[in-house]
């Protein structure tokens, strides 16, 4: 009896360290992704991917270009995030409670990425040095209060219609563009265009599924967005229309040549993925739905990429 009671006892110790275990890893795993998503460290890998994809659409060799884009992404997302922590606390608490816990290490990582991004920008010249200098510039003609300040009658780029997504739009896909032909004084051929439209579509429309989750809290501080001025219904249509003008793009270069059809085709599934994705809007969680929508990209690299590392 002794016996079966020490196993019995043995047992029930092996379950719960095993609880134990499987509780902090939960735990801890929770935080990591929190972590992960509340600070923009994703959107940076996300961002990184970006650029690897245009860097095989517009075959470039090996270059930093991937990395200063995604230190620039984090630096600027996460000033972004700690600017609007206010605000934010209507449309996403939770996000709102990380930053606002961990404001100060956040600005001092966005600081440090941002001048670590421009230390390597150096190295490929005035030319990389500017495009990575420009979404800093971008935001600050994004979000700061100066030109209300300097004209009563003008808003901030933030709060008008169309706009603000554009100008988001317009930063990254110059950004993404511009910084790894930089690095390798590659020439602009008609494909760094289509590459360009690319991304400044796909950018506005990721830009605009966001929006559809901060209804209130933008109506709250007169930011005008797709949802807020049209609704939802109307966002979903226009953002239709956005992605398939950015499909006749792609189909129209594949025609003519500048673009071949297995890059044609990692493009067309990833715009077939955002078309799904805007079909859900209002019909999904926000949140999941901007995550999924920012995820895009992953699905155009992995086409894209994916036959490469495998041939």
């Amino acid at each position: 009896m002794s016996h079966e009671s020490n196993y019995a006892s043995d047992g029930h110790d092996a379950t719960g360290r095993s609880g134990r275990i499987v509780e902090l890893l939960t735990t801890y795993g929770e935080r990591a992704g929190n972590a992960l998503v509340y600070s923009s460290a994703y959107l940076a890998a996300i961002a990184m991917a970006e650029v690897a994809i245009a860097m095989v659409l517009l075959s470039l060799p090996p270059n930093p270009a991937p990395v200063v884009v995604g230190l620039v992404t984090f630096a600027v997302y996460t000033n972004d995030r700690v600017a609007d922590v206010d605000t934010d606390a209507v449309s996403d608490p939770d996000r709102a409670a990380f930053v606002r816990r961990h404001r100060d290490s956040l600005y001092v990582l966005a600081s440090m990425s941002y001048g670590l991004a421009v230390a390597v920008a150096v190295l490929g010249g005035p030319v990389a040095l500017a495009v990575t200098l420009l979404p800093g510039v971008f935001w600050v003609a994004y979000a700061a209060d100066w030109v209300p300040s300097l004209a009563p009658r003008l808003r901030r780029l933030k709060e008008v219609l169309v706009v603000n997504s554009l100008v988001v739009a317009l930063a990254w896909a110059t950004t993404l563009t511009a910084l790894p032909v930089a690095f390798t004084d590659a020439a602009v051929t008609p494909a760094t265009a289509v590459v360009f439209a690319y991304f400044l579509l796909r950018s506005f429309v990721d830009t605009e599924i966001p929006n559809v989750g901060d209804v209130e809290a933008d109506r709250a501080i007169d930011v005008s967005t797709l949802p807020v001025a049209f609704g939802v219904p109307t966002t979903r249509r226009i953002l239709y229309g956005v992605d398939l003008l950015t499909a006749g793009i792609v189909a129209a270069a594949a025609t003519v040549g500048v673009l071949g059809a297995g890059p044609a085709l990692a493009l067309g599934a990833g715009l077939a993925y955002s078309l799904v994705v805007t079909g859900l809007l209002g019909r999904v969680d926000s949140d999941t739905l901007a995550l999924a929508a920012e995820s895009g990209y992953l699905v155009v690299a992995a086409a894209l990429i994916g036959p490469l590392l495998l041939a």
